[in-house]
Parts: structure tokens; C-alpha cells; sequence
């Protein structure tokens, strides 16, 4: 009868070595899984923010995510101020960007991130003033309405 203790080798006649064998651990290999797959939504999830100033947006029922290539987020405050991105421009600068963001940008998009309290005519005015720029595609910004 041999004795062998667990976790050391024993020779054989053959001259090899046979001892305990070993085994993957799959409890630490889902926690690390866990742990990518956290991050990444959580990556993905600040991606997603918007460009513009800190906004209550309005709500609606079909909102999609943005996309936010070729794009500048135009904000309108509740108080009615307009901000480019998230710096705060008066009316003839925001103008003149308008005009040299058309410019330079093949394909420019205009996201408007409006507060829900901001007066419909600052939108309209916001709108108008990019179509006068020669942009047309306009998006309103929006979050999902929860029921």
C-alpha cells in the first residue's frame, strides 16, 4: 500500500512524475467577468452624455439615443441663455460660430439641448438661426419618458 500525501509527487517505475493535477478555478473567473462587463456599461453609459450644459430636458415617448458625430449641441437654459457645447455665448457670437462651424464641417449636425422650461420662441429662434446657416439637420434633445 502506498502512501501518498495530497499536493506531492510520487515517481512511478516509469521514471514520471503523477501528483495532484491541476483545475481551473471558475468562481475567480466570473467575478473578473463581472467586473468587465461593470466597467464596460458604465464606459458605454458616460459615452452617451450630452455635450451641451447640465438641462432638465423634456420627456417624450420616442426618444432615441443621440449620436453626436459632426455634431454641436446647442443649450438653451430655462432662464434663455444659449450656450455652444457647454461654454455660454451671447446672441452674436453663437451667430458667427454658426457661420464658421458651417465652414469647416462638411456635415454638420446641430443637437439642441433645450430645458423643458425654456420659452418654445428661444427654440424657434435657435432653429432659425441654423437653417439661416445653411445647416439642416437639426435634432431636439430629449429623455425617455418613464411611465
Amino acid at each position: 500500500m502506498s502512501s501518498h500525501a495530497p499536493g506531492k509527487t510520487k515517481k512511478t517505475s516509469s521514471g514520471e512524475h503523477t501528483g495532484k493535477r491541476a483545475r481551473i478555478e471558475i468562481i475567480p473567473l466570473i467575478d473578473v467577468i463581472f467586473f468587465l462587463l461593470a466597467t464596460f456599461v458604465l464606459f458605454t453609459l458616460a459615452l452617451n452624455k450630452s455635450g451641451g450644459l447640465s438641462v432638465r430636458l423634456p420627456a417624450a415617448e420616442t426618444s432615441q439615443a443621440r449620436d453626436g458625430k459632426n455634431a454641436v449641441t446647442i443649450s438653451i437654459t430655462a432662464e434663455g441663455t444659449l450656450a455652444w457645447d457647454k461654454t455660454p455665448v451671447p446672441l452674436e457670437e453663437f451667430i458667427a460660430r454658426l457661420k464658421a462651424w458651417r465652414q469647416v464641417e462638411p456635415d454638420p449636425r446641430v443637437l439642441i439641448n433645450g430645458d423643458e422650461k425654456a420659452l418654445f420662441q428661444q427654440v424657434r429662434y435657435v432653429v432659425d438661426e441654423v437653417r439661416k446657416a445653411g445647416i439642416t439637420k437639426i435634432h431636439i434633445e430629449t429623455r425617455l419618458r418613464a411611465d
